[in-house]
Order: C-alpha cells, then sequence, then structure tokens
C-alpha cells in the first residue's frame, strides 16, 4: 500500500507467496512485534479488512478506516458490528477511505471529518473531504457536509495520501499525495502533491501563503513538493506538524511543515543542497536501493491524560516502516533515534491513547490493532490467545499462542483443561483431524521464573464433510497481458457433498506484485464465476511486475479452498536514441 513508484494508502508491500500456491484458509499466522525490554503488547481487535488509519475520538473510541468505504469502532476494547458510517468508497489500489479526524469541539458539536476517494458522476474519481455529525456510535443520517472535492484522479489509484489533523490553530490540515502526477507536484494552481490547509467548514483562511495569487481550492495549498505523505501528526503545546512521507528508490523522510515551504519532489528525494527546498527534518536511507521501505505512522509522545512511558519518550516522535516491519522514536529536537519494535507485519499507523499507550494498526491477518504499554511485572503475558479453528475430518490444524516476558518462557498446552504430553512449544498441531476431536477446547499456559498465565481456550470443529476443490480455468497460465488490454478471468468450484458450486460461493481478488511487494488491485469481492479487468496504462515501469489471480470457494459447510495464477506482462525490447545525443529520456515521470 504504499512503497516508492506505487505507494500511499490503499495497497499495501507484502512479501509473496510462490506462483501457483495453495493456500489453506484455516493456516493461521499472525503478527508478532518484538518489543524492547520494559514493555509489552496485547491484541485489542481484529477484523479490520484492508484498514488505513485510525483516530481516538476525545471520549476514548477508536475509530479505523476501511478502503471499502466503512469507518469501524472500537468501544471498550471491541470492534462494534455496525460501522459508524459507509461511504460510496472507490477502493481499487490505494484509493478509498484512508483518512479520519475529530474536531477540537468534538465533545460539543459532534464532528468528525473523513477523506475517502468517490466517483465524480462523470466516468472518472476524486478523493473528498466531509464532516459527518455523530449520534452516539453511527453518524446522523444526512449528515454529510462536503468541504473540499480534490481534482480528478485519472487512471492511477497510488499516491492519495489522505492525512486529517487539526493544528492548535484550529484549522484542518490535509495531506495530499501526488497521484503519480510529477508535472503537478510543484504546481500550486494543483491539490497534488500538497498539503491543504482550510477551516473546519471548508472555507479557507485568508493568511494562507497562496491566497492572494491562486483561486477557488487551490488557495487552500500550505506546502507543496510532497510525493505521498502518508501519516501526520501535530504536537500538543507546539503546534508543530510532522508528516512521515513515503520515497521512491532512497529515502523516507519525516518533514516539518511550514507555511508556504517547497519540499523539491520529485526533484529531490531525501537530503537535498538545492537552498529553495526545505530539507527533511529527519530522512532514513533504505538499506539498498529501491528496497522495499515505506515508512508509515506519526504520533507525538504527548499524552492528554499520563504518561506511562519512561519520562525521556515525553516529545518524541514516533514513525514505523510498512515494509521493514519496525516502530522508532526520535526526539523532537535532537533527532536522536532509538528502536522500540520490530518484525511488525504490514503497520500502517500508530496513535497514542490518553493513557499512554500506544497502538499500532496491522492489515496483516484481516486487520488488528495492538496495544503497547510499559510494565514492571516480572512475569508473562498473552498478547495474541489461540483462536478457535473449524477443519475437515482428516485434515490439519495447528493452534498458537503469543506470550511475553522476561527471561526464558515455557509452554504447557492443555486439552480440555488436561495436560498434552510432549506439548510445550509456542503451537501445537495436530496432524490428522478425527471426529472425535470436535469440540475439544485447547489453551495454553506459559510461565516463566516470574509466574505463569493461562490463555483463554479454543474451540476446535471437525466437520464429517470433505474441502471444495477450486480451480481457475482462464486465463491460462501462459496468458500474458499489455496495458490497456483485458484480463478475463473465470473458474469452477466442486464440492463433494455439495455438488458444483454456485456463483455466491465463488471469492475473487487480484493482486499487483513488484519485486518483493506487492499491492491490492481488485479487493476481494463475491458472486461471480467469470469477470474480466482492464489493466492500467500508468503506475510501476519495472519489468518484475505481474498479476495473482486468487480464487476462494466455501462450500455449505463452510470449508474452503484457495487457488492462485500469476500472470506476467508481454515485453519488447525498445531502443530510445536522441537528438544530439547524450539527453535524459524519462518514461512516466522517471
Amino acid at each position: 500500500m504504499f512503497r516508492r513508484n506505487d505507494s500511499s494508502k490503499g495497497s499495501i508491500c507484502a512479501h509473496s507467496q510462490g506462483a501457483g500456491a495453495v493456500v489453506a484458509e484455516h493456516l493461521e499466522s499472525r503478527t508478532l512485534m518484538t518489543v524492547i525490554s520494559g514493555f509489552q503488547e496485547s491484541l485489542v481487535a481484529g477484523g479490520l479488512s484492508r484498514a488505513v488509519q485510525m483516530d481516538f475520538a476525545p471520549d476514548g473510541r477508536l475509530f479505523v478506516t476501511q478502503q471499502d468505504g466503512k469507518l469501524r469502532v472500537i468501544k471498550n476494547g471491541s470492534l462494534l458490528a455496525t460501522p459508524f458510517v459507509t461511504v460510496p468508497s472507490h477502493n481499487t489500489g490505494e484509493s478509498g477511505l484512508i483518512g479520519i479526524t475529530f474536531d477540537p469541539n468534538f465533545a460539543s458539536n459532534k464532528y468528525l471529518y473523513i477523506y475517502y476517494t468517490r466517483p465524480d458522476g462523470a466516468g472518472g474519481y476524486k478523493n473528498r473531504v466531509s464532516r459527518f455529525t455523530a449520534n452516539g456510535d453511527v453518524a446522523v443520517a444526512g449528515s454529510e457536509k462536503v468541504l473540499l472535492e480534490g481534482d480528478g484522479l485519472g487512471p492511477s489509484t497510488w499516491h492519495n495520501s489522505g492525512a486529517l489533523k487539526f493544528g492548535l490553530d484550529g484549522k484542518l490540515y490535509i495531506a495530499s499525495g501526488d497521484n503519480q502526477k510529477n508535472s503537478q507536484v510543484q504546481n500550486k494552481n494543483s491539490l497534488f502533491g500538497k498539503i491543504l490547509r482550510i477551516n473546519s467548514d471548508g472555507t479557507i483562511p485568508t493568511d494562507n501563503p497562496f491566497y492572494a495569487t491562486n483561486t477557488g481550492k487551490y488557495r487552500s495549498v500550505w506546502s507543496y513538493g510532497h510525493r505521498n505523505p502518508f501519516t501526520m501528526d501535530v504536537q500538543p503545546g507546539t503546534g508543530r506538524i510532522f508528516v512521515s512521507e513515503v520515497g521512491q528508490a532512497a529515502y523516507e523522510e519525516i518533514n516539518e511543515i511550514k507555511k508556504g515551504a517547497n519540499y523539491g519532489w520529485p526533484s529531490a528525494e531525501g537530503p537535498s543542497s538545492n537552498p529553495a527546498y526545505t530539507n527533511p527534518f529527519y530522512a532514513y536511507a533504505h538499506p539498498v536501493p529501491d528496497a522495499d521501505s515505506a515508512i508509515t505512522g506519526a504520533a507525538f509522545y504527548n499524552p492528554k491524560n499520563s504518561v506511562m512511558f519512561p519520562s525521556d519518550y515525553v516529545g518524541d516522535f514516533f514513525f514505523g516502516d510498512y515494509g521493514q516491519g519496525f516502530i522508532k522514536r526520535i526526539d523532537s529536537n535532537s533527532k536522536a533515534v532509538n528502536n522500540f519494535g520490530s518484525n511488525i507485519s504490514e503497520l500502517t499507523d500508530i496513535d497514542i491513547a490518553a493513557d499512554g499507550s500506544l497502538y499500532y494498526l496491522s492489515r496483516a491477518n484481516g486487520g488488528q490493532v495492538f496495544r503497547v504499554r510499559s510494565t514492571t511485572s516480572t512475569g508473562p503475558s498473552i498478547s495474541v490467545p489461540p483462536q478457535s479453528k473449524t477443519v475437515a475430518a482428516s485434515q490439519p490444524v495447528t493452534f498458537n499462542v503469543t506470550a511475553a516476558g522476561s527471561g526464558t518462557l515455557s509452554y504447557r498446552w492443555q486439552r480440555n483443561s488436561v495436560d498434552i504430553a510432549g506439548a510445550t512449544g509456542a503451537s501445537y498441531t495436530i496432524s490428522n483431524t478425527q471426529l472425535s476431536d470436535n469440540g475439544a477446547q485447547f489453551r495454553a499456559i506459559v510461565s516463566n521464573a516470574g509466574g505463569s498465565v493461562t490463555s483463554s481456550a479454543a474451540t476446535l470443529t471437525v466437520l464429517n464433510n470433505k474441502a471444495p476443490v477450486a480451480a481457475i480455468t482462464s486465463p491460462s497460465a501462459d496468458f500474458l497481458w499489455t496495458g490497456g488490454g483485458e484480463i478475463a478471468f473465470s473458474g469452477t468450484g466442486m464440492d463433494t457433498e455439495d455438488g458444483t458450486l454456485p456463483a455466491s460461493a465463488f471469492t475473487w481478488e487480484i493482486d499487483f506484485h513488484h519485486a518483493e511487494h506487492h499491492h491490492p488491485f481488485i479487493a476481494p469481492y463475491s458472486g461471480v464465476k467469470s469477470d474480466s479487468v482492464t489493466i492500467p496504462t500508468v503506475g510501476e515501469t519495472a519489468p518484475d511486475v505481474f498479476y495473482r489471480i486468487r480464487l476462494t470457494v466455501k462450500d455449505s459447510a463452510g470449508l474452503t479452498h484457495t487457488v492462485e495464477r500469476d500472470i506476467y506482462p508481454q515485453k519488447i525490447n525498445l531502443t530510445l536514441a536522441t537528438e544530439p545525443a547524450g539527453l535524459s529520456v524519462t518514461i512516466d515521470g522517471q
């Protein structure tokens, strides 16, 4: 969802599986964060499909955006079933519902603000900033007030940004990506590649730097020369605005936003010697050129109510990296950088709760929110308990537990509260389930020198049923696609008990792969056995790209089977020459 040539808010970098892999839905993987000593994490909520950003309401509820247009609410530690609001969202690539913030006077006016991509009514798409009024855990019907409509996006679905924050001046700051339109980033009469500033009612402040020279909505431009300013935060007390800005091939940046400043893109990435450009507050180079790096998360550690972390954390700025899987903090004055956590899958956002604990959002495992807090306890803690599983008889099943604690941890698994001989690891596997295993409950006891803790129990459901069989019948394995062309896809689903499965049992998904990462291209959808999609003519120009088509079929018992097919581009050799010789040539801005 974020990275170099095709990064931002709705697509995500992730390591891929091998071509033609068959995915077993019930094989479990999870986000595992390795946090520094003195801290522990715990799972808050899951089931947040294609989540992008989150923000705390002043009353402590946590709101999370999903690209599909649903704004979800986590209340008292539980994800509410009913979304706060669902907007008509175009969510291919990095577009969709991708930004959220609350009015400084939310307690009295109940206003909150979102940033989302929607059809413009003329066959295209635009990003929109709207205000809604809350009525408890849902929006007041018909309360949407449109504050700002972006420029037409054209065919690109990348670099949409979407971060929203109120400054201490009471103005709403909006991060807008370049939409891969490099020619528009330095143009102040364009909304692409900008930080925008408007009043809470959508009008434009007259003290904006280009108010006198620009017209209409372009008077909202506050700073320019940005590539993909993905996340943003405003420091309480000082009002400093830091943006985590995703780079392309060399650097990730933290930019301190200044009135009227030019941050140099596309001519500069990372530090620049050009005095016309404002250099990053901090930039870190990719570990190798064109590496899988994408800075995400932006949070000052200045909690409202209490300071849970050590005193030297106060005033620091937390940031993470989606590709490298870390969270770090940087001193907002000295710029000293310290590690905080690593081994995080698909990190997209970071926030600080009023009680001083840190929350982070991961798109892995269906979308999860985790809490990290300081602890003085030497006993272990369980952050992710084993999860209930459903399998067909004779199929394997694995239960996992994730725990943290000082020293060496030991594990002991129980079935129906009785110890299982030899089950002493962080996972427990039954290689060949039987119908007699149906209804059995499994839990883990984790111990160290400081004590022990017992997980909640997971229930195993074993069905006297065979899993269905999915097959992709088109395109063929040797199909080659071209930009602007179509990919027609179809498949079959057979089940021993149900016979030929209906279209309602089919779910399709397509990812776009480049190097060692991927971006969602077509979000999962159901109800058809065949369909087609048009390949864009803009985007990634590297040759190491392909599309992965994924088909999942589900039988009436709930068992699934997933198959994949990778299809590659048709390539040609092309020689370019210039007159006079030696001139630079760019393709799609590269």
